[in-house]
């Protein structure tokens, strides 16, 4: 093994992180210290505040165009009144708060806000109804929620407590409403001084709790301590590769995990100012409007965004400022990998990681990507491929992704789900933590994606992946984006089914499903055949726009009960 000699890094991080990278920029090795009481919002962002009071923190862009340009300072400042203003309304450590505020500034305020108190922030989708609501007040024993005035959330919100009596304190954030506080004028009158205490929550303690995507079931809170920021130093620095005196842009609402992998912790600990655009409706061409206006030097987002991006003609736009794009969510299609390295120039650095986790898997800065390859494992975690409970697979062979324990769990993996024992032992026993993620390891070490393990079809003895077939589809002109399931076959067991979304302008007709049959069968081996093809007007997605492949499979295949 070899003997790396780590050093600090760079800037305020080097308080906290060491590593060793070699002469062409590869992350090896990275450790952590000083972090028993590490409190994100005292220890970064009020040091970066007195270290550099003026630097910009985050550009905000409002859906009507106001531009905001937010400093370390006002991030001290503006945090510190919200805390005294929460712990006005009775909001205390160990309190778990719900946070549903789109892209919506005041979410920053708020959430460091909530970490300096050591209350537990709890981010959800705006997108989420009454029934949702309720799950998670109830499964989450919410005592307080603060959301947007924007839309029908209150409403969905006030709806859900009809059922749940324990909800204690509401503030609407950008309105006035009956029976809420108002944030936007209430807190003006806080002050903007606050002192450390030594029973301030900080290192093991929990401070962030998620609810998981729910592709196959119901979500989950994946519970995280004070540690999990220094996790994603290695998201920011070495796969964003973001620069300080850039802007970072990365796509996500704030009610998704995501948001705080590109829009916070790493990309702050790197000292380097985050681009927040907080739009209503989502259009290509106003991204690359943006990405040209502000000159964005690093970008991250979802691979369906980036199916919308090369659908645009992009030479239209100046985006000579990029330097670095990446992309996690769900796997990248090697053909939309290879429109916009046409486009741009640039490769896509594809990652993938979990709500439990921070960046697992990457191709990381002074690596070359493979296209359609997720990368190499990340220097933070030790990854292994299981083919069976008792062996690890083979280079080439189809394995589940675990990540090894070790005698202490590894900085950024998640504490468990909160109040359930029995599904965190489901998926952290025999010294493995297991993702229910399924890959391979080709022999160059780089790894591939197949597709979460309930998601790989078996069919007439063979396993297949949706993920390679899914490939194949979407190198078809017309294909917008598609999703792979199995349905029912008397002879195989299971046969392969895709459902199609066509691009604008595009009408679906029986010759065009003959077309894409007839493609495949000259691209495809036999047993990886689609046998049924569907056009389909959009795919079932989580709020955080992973395709949830298993409400297509489950329709399909209660229709053959």
């Amino acid at each position: 093994m070899t003997d790396y000699v780590l050093k600090p890094e760079e800037g305020i991080a080097g308080n906290y992180i060491s590593s060793y990278v070699t002469d062409t920029g590869l992350l090896k090795k990275i450790e952590f210290h000083d972090d028993e009481n590490f409190n994100f919002g005292f220890d970064i962002v009020d040091e970066l505040a007195r270290k550099c009071p003026d630097k910009t923190a985050m550009m905000h862009i409002s859906k009507d165009g106001t531009e905001r340009r937010i400093t370390f300072k006002d991030m001290m400042i503006y945090s510190n009144k919200t805390a005294n203003y929460l712990h006005y309304l009775g909001i205390r450590k160990g309190d778990k708060v719900l946070l549903s505020l789109k892209r919506h500034y005041q979410f920053w305020f708020i959430i460091i806000a909530l970490h300096k108190i050591g209350a537990i922030a709890v981010p959800c989708s705006f997108l989420l109804t009454r029934k949702d609501f309720e799950y998670r007040f109830k499964a989450g024993h919410i005592s307080a929620v603060i959301c947007t005035a924007d839309g029908t959330v209150s409403e969905e919100i006030t709806k859900a407590t009809k059922n749940y009596p324990g909800l204690k304190t509401r503030i609407l954030v950008g309105g006035s409403l009956e029976g809420w506080s108002n944030y936007n004028r209430d807190i003006r009158f806080f002050s903007s001084t606050l002192k450390r205490t030594p029973n301030s929550a900080g290192g093991n303690d929990p401070m962030l709790m998620f609810f998981t995507s729910g592709t196959t079931s119901y979500p989950k809170m994946a519970t995280h301590s004070f540690k999990y920021p220094l996790g994603h130093y290695i998201t920011a620095k070495y796969w964003h590769q973001v620069d300080p005196s850039g802007l970072h842009f990365t796509i996500s609402d704030t009610g998704w995990g995501k948001a705080l992998w590109g829009k916070l912790y790493g990309q702050w600990l790197c000292e380097a100012p985050v681009f927040t655009y907080d739009y209503d409706e989502f259009f290509a061409k106003d991204i690359l409007g943006m990405i040209e206006k502000y000159r964005i030097t690093s970008f991250c987002a979802p691979p369906t965004v980036f199916r919308m991006l090369v659908h645009v003609d992009m030479t239209k736009f100046d985006l000579t400022s990029l330097k670095n794009v990446s992309t996690a969510g769900e796997a990248l299609n090697p053909e939309v990998y290879a429109k916009f390295k046409r486009a741009t120039g640039l490769r896509i650095m594809e990652g993938f990681g979990q709500t439990e986790t921070t960046l697992v898997v990457a191709n990381l800065k002074g690596m070359k990507p493979k296209a359609g390859s997720m990368g190499k494992a990340s220097p933070l975690y030790d990854i292994v491929l299981m083919a069976d409970e008792e062996r690890e697979a083979a280079v080439g062979e189809t394995g589940e992704l675990c990540i090894r324990l070790g005698d202490k769990a590894p900085t950024g993996l998640f504490m468990g789900y909160y109040l359930d024992k029995e599904k965190t032992d489901a998926v952290m026993h025999d010294g493995l933590y297991h993702t229910c993620d399924s890959a391979y390891m080709d022999e160059d070490g780089y790894l591939w994606y197949v597709g979460r393990v309930d998601d790989v079809i078996k069919t007439a003895g063979y396993r297949v992946g949706p993920f390679e077939i899914e490939n194949e589809i979407m190198k078809l002109p017309y294909v917008l984006e598609c999703a792979v399931t199995s349905i029912p076959d008397l002879v195989r067991g299971q046969a392969i089914k895709a459902s199609i979304v066509l691009t604008k302008g595009t009408a679906p007709s029986s010759e065009l499903k003959k077309e894409t049959m007839k493609y495949l069968r000259g691209a495809l081996a036999s047993y990886k055949r689609p046998k049924v093809v569907e056009f389909v007007e959009e795919l079932p997605k989580t709020t955080s726009g992973k395709v949830r492949r298993v409400e297509i499979k489950d329709k399909d295949w209660k229709q053959d009960e």
